[in-house]
């Protein structure tokens, strides 16, 4: 999981890339670099977990090692819908029961629907602050400037 996230900020973006990740939350994700910079911003708000939470399910689906799914599902729980963990994302009752049903055989999908929760908070609630944000505003005038430098 570490080598995913530290993975995470591997090349500096484009002006272009840049640009794009205004035009939509699923560019944004998509983008290795533009998930370092999204999950920056998600720090300040104290909200990082959410995008953590949702790198792991990633992870998780493209698991095949049935013994590997399950150590990675039940630390997924643990770190993330565990009333207990201080990293704990907001989910519905709904969602609760549905994981809590499926951790008794944990798959790639266990965290499916939580996943699609999280997805969908980020992209109505964080990814409109972000983007009037300082943080990317100044991200954005910054990789235009130094590209206009060269």
């Amino acid at each position: 999981m570490e080598a995913v996230l530290s993975c995470e900020a591997c090349a500096a973006p484009s002006e272009e890339e840049v640009r794009l990740w205004a035009q939509s939350f699923e560019r944004l994700m998509r983008s290795p670099a533009g998930r370092s910079v999204f999950r920056d911003f998600l720090r300040t708000e104290y909200s990082e977990e959410n995008l953590l939470f949702w790198i792991a399910c990633e992870d998780l689906k493209q698991e095949i090692s049935r013994s590997r799914v399950e150590e990675k599902a039940r630390t997924i729980y643990e770190d993330y819908v565990s009333i207990l963990s201080p990293k704990e994302v907001s989910l519905d009752a709904r969602v609760r029961e549905v994981i809590n049903r499926k951790m008794e055989e944990p798959s790639p999908q266990t965290f499916e629907d939580a996943q699609l929760q999280i997805y969908t908070l980020m992209h109505r609630d964080s990814y409109p602050r972000f983007l009037s944000s300082a943080f990317y505003r100044s991200l954005a005038r910054g990789v235009s400037r130094s590209s206009s430098e060269s």
